[in-house]
């Protein structure tokens, strides 16, 4: 876990999707799970009751991610995304790049631990493709280690959006 002193970056819209989140565990999945437990303990010896035993597993899955949403959104640090005008690469750049090797052009997003989705070309703060591409600027070359070996990129282009 991190320290809680460490801000992590989060965007608005990642803000935004963990509160959502939030709410409908503190309002929908919450009571329904305390429903579940009480209907249960309704049916008499709990000692081999599965159903009592599964909601209260839920339970503890419930209360442990509201716990790690409060955290997340109590270290986090928003930044909008729109205010930001930077002439090098900083979080929640949008970051064309070129495959130096297959001359394969890619589009990422630098976005919050939580919000990253490779398949929709956001990539987390703290990867390392992310961490290479953070202070660089239009043509620089970037290696980035992986577990098939370093890559090398160039950067075609980037913006704020």
């Amino acid at each position: 876990m991190a320290n809680p002193s460490d801000k992590l970056p989060m965007t608005v819209r990642g803000k935004a999707l963990l509160e959502a989140e939030l709410k409908k565990l503190l309002h929908e999945e919450r009571p329904a799970v305390i429903k579940a437990i009480e209907e249960a303990r309704a049916q008499g010896d709990i000692s081999e009751n599965a159903e009592y035993e599964s909601a209260k597993e839920r339970q503890g899955l419930i209360e442990g991610r509201i716990a790690e949403i409060q955290s997340k959104l109590a270290t986090a640090e928003v930044v909008d995304i729109s205010t930001i005008s930077a002439d090098r690469i900083v979080f929640g750049a949008t970051v064309k790049i070129c495959d130096s090797e297959t001359e394969e052009e890619s589009t990422y997003q630098i976005v919050g631990v939580d919000e990253a989705d490779v398949k929709k070309g956001m990539i987390s703060v703290l990867s390392p493709l992310a961490r290479s591409l953070i202070g660089k600027k239009i043509g620089d070359a970037v290696t980035v280690q992986s577990p098939k070996g370093d890559k090398d990129y160039e950067v075609l282009s980037f913006e704020y959006k």
